[in-house]
């Protein structure tokens, strides 16, 4: 994680950050159909010490919000005085998506399906490729926050790339309630980041749209975790580490009929094998369908659709 002596030359966009400068950095992407111009803003903070470049981002969906808050608070708050290395924060990733308050890009692409991208390609594909081109040949490690998409609520977890030990150490760093290994999607900023050599984990907390404070709180608290694990940050306080809970097995429990959904337990919990999790009911109080635990475990995502159709996911669990 770096030799001693003086840290890197950062290079983004063309613009250098020398050892001991901080700078936000303006990656312009596209324009608006108005002609506005729409950039990528990265903060940039590159100590005078030699060690690893970390890269925190938020916003890949431009709908899940909670990330881009806890990367904001953390500069307002001035978490990111490093004492080496260097930290690229990246509060909004998918401007386009953020502004339309969407997942997506205006022409339904997903970005984090688009990666590494191209040049000419498509405006999911060009975010995706100027992103690999300009941020990621600068970084060591990743952390990418996320919320759970649509109406589902992820408890706060990491996720890691099974085939990357070190993504397994970071996950650990973190110190997230829960954390589990995960396949990598094909086009997804994890899987690129993968292939090029860094070790990147996936923090997932909240709910898309919506502010969760325990959320951005456990958010905040694990990139500081990671940051002094590298010994880029002293550590700033005695609280003790949790004992994170890695799960094994997980394992969506789906509705075996459509209706209103009621779940019965809190996002989190440990339940047992054959426990009520929650019912599908019709809207005449004539047939209620009680969905069950398939096994001993904990509840890490509730979706909160009211009403469901069959074979909806409705809770993930895992041992």
């Amino acid at each position: 994680m770096g030799t001693e002596g003086e840290n890197k030359t950062l290079m983004i966009n063309g613009e250098q950050i020398a050892p001991g400068q901080s700078k936000l950095v303006q990656i312009n992407i596209a324009r608006l159909p108005t002609g506005t111009l729409i950039h990528i803003p990265v903060h940039v903070f590159n100590g005078k010490k030699a060690g690893p470049t970390v890269l925190v981002q938020a916003g890949l969906h431009g709908d899940e919000i909670n990330g881009v808050e806890t990367a904001r608070r953390m500069l307002q708050n001035n978490r990111f005085d490093i004492k080496k290395g260097a930290v690229i924060v990246v509060p909004i990733l998918n401007i386009f998506g953020f502004i339309h308050f969407s997942r997506d890009v205006p022409d339904g692409k997903d970005v984090n399906r688009s990666f590494p991208g191209t040049r000419t390609g498509s405006l999911a594909s060009r975010i995706a490729h100027t992103y690999t081109s300009e941020i990621l040949p600068q970084v060591d490690y990743g952390i990418d926050l996320h919320t759970g998409g649509g109406l589902r609520h992820n408890f706060p977890q990491v996720r890691y790339s099974a085939e990357d030990a070190k993504s397994k150490e970071l996950a650990e760093a973190f110190n997230a309630p829960l954390y589990f290994a995960s396949r990598q999607i094909a086009g997804s900023f994890r899987k690129t980041a993968f292939r090029m050599g860094i070790p990147t984990i996936v923090f997932e907390a909240g709910e898309s749209m919506r502010f969760d404070e325990s959320c951005i709180e456990e958010g905040v608290l694990g990139v500081q975790n990671v940051l002094i694990a590298m010994g880029m940050l002293s550590k700033k306080s005695n609280r003790k580490k949790r004992k994170s809970i890695h799960l094994q097995r997980t394992r969506w429990v789906r509705a075996s009929r459509a209706g209103m959904f009621i779940p019965q337990v809190e996002n989190g919990m440990a339940v047992t094998k054959g426990q009520t999790l929650g019912m599908v009911t019709d809207t005449y109080a004539k047939k209620n369908k009680k969905i069950k635990a398939p096994f001993d475990g904990y509840v890490f995502c509730i979706n909160h659709q009211a009403v469901v159709n069959q074979g909806d996911a409705l809770f993930h669990l895992g041992h």
